[in-house]
């Protein structure tokens, strides 16, 4: 493999502690078991009764003993969920202990010579905080007769970066691939641009592209898009828009969510205009905008001042048979039809909505209320204040009675 170590100059570092948080999402990429279709009936009973009491088990010892007495079970091991949610509660009564005398058994058993279940073991110790476990289990793959991959070492990297340590993250980057004669690749990438920039450490995020692409990795749509998106949230718009360009002359074609990342930069400058113009171009190329797109375009042409031009890109959508207005797409178009004074429509609009058990925020339904109150629309105040009432989950009782004051000063 080609050496990483040119991309930074950096302190050979390697810190392993255990953090307190888990990732925000965890990956697996176990392989599938044989379906259990081919089993006794009543051995699928007895597996799926196994599931079940994991499921009402509440006492951390019983649990972990549970689950340990169904070692060899197929439908509880290969059960993404159960093995996840065992981990979780075990995590929350801080019960370390029991997670690593689960997980190491686990090890020991035939799935342990699986690359993919390997990785949710480490992804597993990363939810619990255990990041120093998670390592180990990387680094000791050998002893269980299981070859590693990228797959394996970024779900190491992905736990290690919990640690939200730039010199510790950047030397496991540089140091581990070669030793283990693993071969990095888009992914990694990702993984390390995505948390760098969450980390705020924007310029290094840039570096690590620029550099992994010299080594022969072509960063992907998902990689721009992550930087387009921190740079832009930082103001830094100029090297955002920098970035699209680059990603365009480099033939990476934009995605959906691109697009949308731009148009809400374009919007949160208050330019709603040419934010349309790039949802018109979306089109044309082919890439349909979504529920997103034509919110931020509808609140954009708000913002400016544009109602018109707010209430023909609802219709816009209104006429599409793939896409129809969301809570949020009705929430925007009545407070906004509400404050240009447009009681009317904004009582169509939010009539339809509440019959969707979608209701806007309790300052929309009373700046409505207020106006139509105003213009003397009793009946359609009335209207309204029922369907609030009929809200499951119901609003609180100071909300409604807040809300019925308004028909009560009548």
């Amino acid at each position: 493999m080609k050496s990483y170590q040119n991309m930074l100059s950096l302190r050979p570092l390697r810190r392993f502690c255990n953090v307190a948080y888990a990732p925000a999402s965890i990956v697996s990429t176990t392989d599938t078991f044989a379906t259990v279709s081919k089993q006794p009936p009543k051995t699928i009973l007895l597996q799926e009764s196994a599931l079940s009491k994991l499921k009402a088990e509440r006492d951390p010892d019983k649990l972990f003993a549970l689950f340990k007495a169904n070692a060899h079970n197929k439908l509880v091991i290969e059960n993404r969920f159960a093995f996840d949610d065992t981990v979780s509660r075990l995590a929350g009564a801080g019960r370390f202990d029991l997670i690593e005398h689960l997980l190491e058994h686990q090890k020991t058993l035939p799935q342990g010579r699986r690359e993919g279940f390997i990785m949710r073991i480490i992804m597993l110790y990363g939810k619990a905080g255990m990041i120093k476990h998670a390592l180990d289990t990387f680094y000791d793959m050998h002893l269980y007769g299981c070859k590693r991959t990228v797959k394996s070492f970024n779900a190491a990297l992905q736990v290690f970066i919990q640690t939200r340590d730039l010199r510790a993250i950047e030397a496991f980057l540089t140091d581990v691939p070669p030793k283990f004669v693993v071969e990095l690749d888009t992914y990694t990438v990702n993984i390390v641009v995505k948390a760098f920039c969450e980390m705020d450490f924007l310029d290094r995020a840039y570096l690590v592209m620029v550099e992994m692409e010299k080594l022969g990795i072509k960063p992907d749509v998902i990689t721009y898009t992550t930087l387009i998106s921190a740079f832009y949230q930082k103001n830094r718009c100029e090297i955002g828009n920098g970035l699209w360009n680059l990603m365009v002359y480099k033939g990476c074609r934009p995605n959906l969510t691109t697009f949308n990342v731009r148009i809400q930069y374009l919007i949160n400058r208050r330019r709603a205009w040419q934010a349309n113009d790039l949802m018109n171009m979306m089109q044309n190329i082919g890439i349909d905008p979504d529920e997103v797109t034509y919110n931020l375009v509808i609140k954009g042409f708000c913002q400016a001042g544009y109602l018109e031009m707010a209430k023909r890109v609802y219709s816009s959508l209104e006429c599409r048979s793939d896409y129809k207005p969301n809570v949020k797409i009705y929430q925007t178009m009545i407070h906004y039809l509400c404050k240009g004074g447009e009681y009317n429509l904004a009582y169509t609009r939010c009539k339809d909505c509440m019959r969707k058990n979608w209701f806007p925020n309790v300052d929309t339904v009373h700046s409505l209320l207020q106006g139509l109150v105003k213009n003397g629309q009793l009946g359609k105040a009335k209207m309204i204040m029922t369907l609030v009432r009929s809200r499951i989950p119901s609003f609180s009782s100071t909300q409604l009675d807040s809300l019925q004051s308004i028909l009560s000063k009548t």
